[in-house]
């Protein structure tokens, strides 16, 4: 067997696993479910978009695979911890270790410059070492086109640059799942254009798993995969197929 063929027979590893998983809050007297019993899985490196429209859970359903948030029901396993069996101080030692987070409205800290902020998550680190945390953000900057920008602070940035700088900060801790929450939605279209196509080569280059949620179909049919939140339900959107609905059957 030669070692080509070897390499296509391994099998990618799932990295998200969703089983029954449903979220439902309580309005006054009456609850209401945001989605339920959804069944799905993500496999390490993939590029997956979720949509639908506003009000739908999108984001709720974000929030709660990035481990920020809880389900009501069901089970989720990131990164081979099932989440519903930790408490919050490990939910959060899973998300310092594997996950990295880009923001619609970036999140910097205005007072910080672009090269401490990209440093930032370092610093949660129990051995901080400034040197190295440095050069790695410095060449994350350079990587995704902000060198020069390095000592400026948010605030003379363009949203296109603070985008950038955002994904630079993410990705510094060398995540396994990078969660995108409209990551183009503040952004002019040709930089939002800018700003997927650094997405996606950074995802493709780390093999770093890609997951966000967005309004705009395009950039949505440029993932992998594409699931559109509808009624409670996930329902995949394939090119030239029927819809089918990952719901637990």
């Amino acid at each position: 067997m030669t070692q080509n063929t070897k390499e296509s027979n391994i099998m990618p590893q799932t990295i998200i696993s969703a089983q029954n998983l449903t979220q439902k809050i309580q309005l006054a007297q009456k609850q209401l479910t945001i989605f339920e019993n959804l069944n799905f899985d993500i496999q390490e490196g993939e590029q997956v978009a979720i949509t639908g429209r506003s009000g739908s859970g999108k984001s709720t359903l974000l929030g709660i695979l990035a481990t920020l948030d809880q389900a009501s029901s069901g089970k989720l396993v990131v990164c081979g911890e099932s989440i519903a069996e930790l408490n919050e101080e490990q939910r959060a030692e899973v998300r310092l270790k594997h996950i990295g987070f880009v923001f619609q409205s970036f999140q910097l800290l205005p007072h910080l410059t672009a090269l401490e902020n990209v440093m930032l998550p370092l610093r949660l680190q129990e051995k901080f070492k400034y040197a190295e945390a440095e050069q790695k953000a410095l060449n994350l900057l350079k990587r995704v086109g902000l060198e020069r920008q390095a000592q400026q602070t948010p605030k003379v940035l363009s949203g296109g640059e603070q985008q950038r700088v955002a994904i630079a900060r993410a990705l510094i801790r060398e995540p396994k799942i990078i969660f995108a929450d409209e990551p183009t939605g503040n952004l002019d279209g040709e930089t939002a254009t800018e700003i997927e196509q650094l997405l996606f080569e950074l995802n493709r280059e780390l093999g770093t798993t890609l997951v966000l949620v967005t309004h705009d179909p395009k950039l949505a049919a440029q993932c992998q995969r594409h699931y559109a939140l509808i009624d409670g339900q996930l329902v995949e959107q394939f090119a030239a197929k029927p819809t089918a609905a990952i719901t637990g059957g």
